[in-house]
């Protein structure tokens, strides 16, 4: 009797499981903006534990470990850092079950849903409990985990979560076509304004070293001589001042933690063309692939959202427009240089299109043609110039044109002043009155032809030529029209004193040198041709075209 109860007590002791518990929780930032306590992380605990304590079917449960995500995405496994800590856990037999308040708290993507309950799981034996919203127990209840509730639960979780995505990233771009900043952290030179978390407010120290960026550029230094002169003077980039000056909880995930951060040429390339700096919010340059791919993707430029004079300016928009078409040229410094050369970027071959090499031969400066140089001495020729010769003919151009927008400002102020702009103005409203009663009266022989048509009295053949005709009409009507009102416009307006060109040139009346800013504010780039000739196309090319057009109009009407 004693030996057969022995027996029955060890058997009784071989079916006792043991189950090693991993309890996960998960808390979305949803459910953080809900303030929704029931899907908190203590409330989640809370449960869970109630249900282990509830067990009582002889098996032992012990707790090995509790796997939080706070503020995670269910959508990707990948980033749920403390659910691959309990995936390893699983690997390594430390854990033979895994209980969750509900499937959501697990899984918002279907199809890792699906492949973590139907192969990953029991592929490791390892016991998945979910206590609501369809209630599982692989071990006790394993036809549970066949119910064709489980998948459709899934995909409603998986919805939910599409929905969400969706109407939050309608918030934000509304918010984005506002003008509201939306992101966590404020471009560097800028606060978030304590009163609005929407709005940004300057902060100095960090605007001060922006304006120093723009000031060293336009002085000729390229971006690796600035970024030698911001660490030499121990000046924190933008990723180490948020954390070390602002107290941010900042980090660029492509720089090492362990190491403290420098300035870099893209840091300095960013800061260059970064049009916040004149007072514009831009948003929305990056976004999500998807609600389950968290994988940022480049939004093209004309997809962003841009809104003008948002925030208080750092850098003036003629500063920041100097400094865009310089970012535009080709602009690299030779050896040892901290300085760009005077015409860095401005000349380029008349022949093949390439920038000109600078070289000098004992005290003497040539450019000549890269492609001859680089390239093949048969694809082009040498198209040398010497530099004394290029600066004082391009010096003798600026010249020139600063004294016809001197000369032309006075001619525009007499005509502006002159009588005979309103007479030819009164001359042109009534041409305009005329033309557009002659297109008017074709449309409606137009439409009396197109009755003709219907009422039969005329045959279709004879309404399509004559439909076309008048078309034709109406067309040659408009175009002169269009050149009338132009002409009008003209006239009505005339053209500013501080017309762009004007100002542009004017400003340097007494210019007797020449220099790298001067070239960026007024020449778009140089041309030079075999045998050294070279001819400059200079910016406000179709301003000057204009202005010439209206003074030798007036001029013209004022002879006859």
């Amino acid at each position: 009797m004693a030996r057969k109860s022995r027996a029955i007590v060890e058997t009784v002791k071989s079916q006792i499981r043991v189950w090693r518990i991993a309890i996960y929780i998960r808390l979305s930032k949803e459910d953080a903006r809900c303030l929704d306590e029931s899907e908190s992380v203590t409330n989640q605990r809370a449960i869970i534990e109630d249900h282990i304590a509830g067990f009582h079917d002889g098996d032992e449960y012990m707790i090995v470990d509790e796997y939080v995500d706070d503020g995670i995405s269910g959508t990707t496994d990948d980033e749920r850092d403390d659910f691959q800590r309990m995936l390893a856990d699983i690997k390594r037999g430390r854990v033979n079950c895994v209980i969750v308040k509900d499937l959501a708290r697990s899984f918002r993507n279907y199809s890792d849903q699906g492949y973590y309950l139907d192969d990953w799981f029991p592929r490791y034996n390892v016991r998945f409990i979910s206590l609501f919203h369809q209630p599982l127990d692989s071990y006790k209840e394993p036809q549970t985990m066949r119910s064709i509730a489980v998948p459709i639960q899934g995909v409603l979780n998986e919805n939910h979560c599409a929905e969400t995505s969706d109407k939050v990233r309608e918030v934000f771009d509304m918010k984005r076509r506002n003008g509201e900043h939306i992101g966590s952290f404020a471009v560097y030179g800028y606060i978030k304004d304590p009163n609005d978390k929407n709005a940004l407010v300057v902060d100095e120290e960090a605007a001060a070293v922006v304006r120093e960026i723009f000031s060293m550029f336009l002085d000729g230094m390229s971006k690796n001589a600035i970024v030698h002169s911001l660490n030499e003077h121990g000046v924190l980039c933008p990723a180490a001042y948020k954390r070390e000056r602002l107290g941010l909880k900042y980090q660029n995930p492509s720089i090492d933690p362990a190491k403290r951060p420098l300035w870099c040429a893209t840091s300095v390339s960013t800061i260059l063309k970064n049009r916040m700096y004149c007072g514009d919010m831009v948003q929305g340059r990056y976004r999500m692939k998807s609600y389950k791919v968290h994988i940022q993707e480049v939004v093209p430029k004309e997809e962003w959202y841009i809104v003008e004079n948002t925030h208080e300016a750092i850098i003036d928009r003629d500063t920041f427009e100097k400094v865009q078409r310089l970012l535009n040229r080709d602009t690299r410094t030779g050896p040892q240089q901290k300085e760009l050369y005077l015409f860095s970027g401005f000349l380029k071959c008349a022949d093949c299109g390439k920038a000109m090499s600078r070289s000098k031969v004992g005290s003497v400066v040539y450019y000549y043609c890269r492609t001859y140089k680089d390239q093949s001495k048969t694809a082009c020729t040498k198209h040398t110039v010497k530099h004394d010769r290029l600066e004082a003919a391009v010096l003798y151009a600026i010249q020139q044109q600063v004294y016809l927008a001197v000369n032309y400002t006075e001619i525009i102020e007499r005509i502006n002043r002159a009588p005979l702009v309103k007479s030819q103005s009164k001359k042109r409203m009534d041409a305009i009155e005329q033309k557009e009663r002659e297109l008017s009266k074709i449309s409606r022989y137009k439409q009396s032809i197109y009755q003709d048509w219907k009422d039969g009295e005329v045959s279709h053949s004879d309404y399509r030529h004559m439909k076309e005709d008048y078309e034709q009409q109406a067309q040659a009507l408009e175009e002169v029209l269009q050149t009338l009102r132009a002409e009008q416009a003209e006239l009505k307006n005339g053209v500013d004193a501080e017309n762009p060109f004007l100002a542009a040139f004017r400003q340097y009346r007494n210019i007797d040198k020449l220099t790298r800013d001067i070239l960026i504010e007024l020449v778009d780039h140089i041309k030079v041709y075999e045998g050294g000739n070279i001819s400059i196309v200079f910016r406000f090319a179709d301003e000057l075209r204009r202005i010439t057009e209206l003074i030798a109009l007036n001029t013209h009407n004022e002879a006859v």
